[in-house]
């Protein structure tokens, strides 16, 4: 198995794991225990969450017929950082409250974007 294809699986396997985890601990600890509004910012960073781990399984797949494409790892990495900045923020923001953490969000949201791309680049410059 290439090593791209092996970190990336693995990789999004891991950030699904922790969905699920925070998924259910949104639903069953917190509904009760935070206002509906930030309940509702938990629940997107759950969302997006799950969107990009998928992605990141996505892209180790990928890997198999693409393992020295620079553009895909590039892929890989930027969808790791968007679920740490993005989703991290949100979850951050919603259990304190600290409405600052909202200004981190765009960023991974850029990140999330820059992945895309950069899947789409790894995939038209395949011969």
């Amino acid at each position: 198995m290439p090593g791209t294809a092996r970190l990336f699986l693995v990789l999004g396997c891991i950030a699904t794991l922790f969905a699920v985890v925070l998924g259910a601990f949104g639903a069953h600890g917190l509904k009760t225990r935070i206002a509906p509004e930030l309940m509702q910012v938990y629940r997107t960073g759950v969302e997006y969450h799950f969107y990009h781990a998928f992605g990141m399984i996505l892209v180790g797949l990928a890997a198999f017929h693409l393992p020295e494409s620079a553009c895909l790892r590039g892929a890989g990495w930027a969808m790791l950082a968007g679920i740490v900045l993005f989703s991290g923020s949100l979850y951050l923001l919603s259990l304190s409250g600290l409405g600052w953490l909202g200004a981190i969000t765009p960023l991974g949201g850029v990140a999330f974007i820059a992945a895309w791309g950069l899947f789409a680049a790894a995939v038209i410059r395949t011969p």
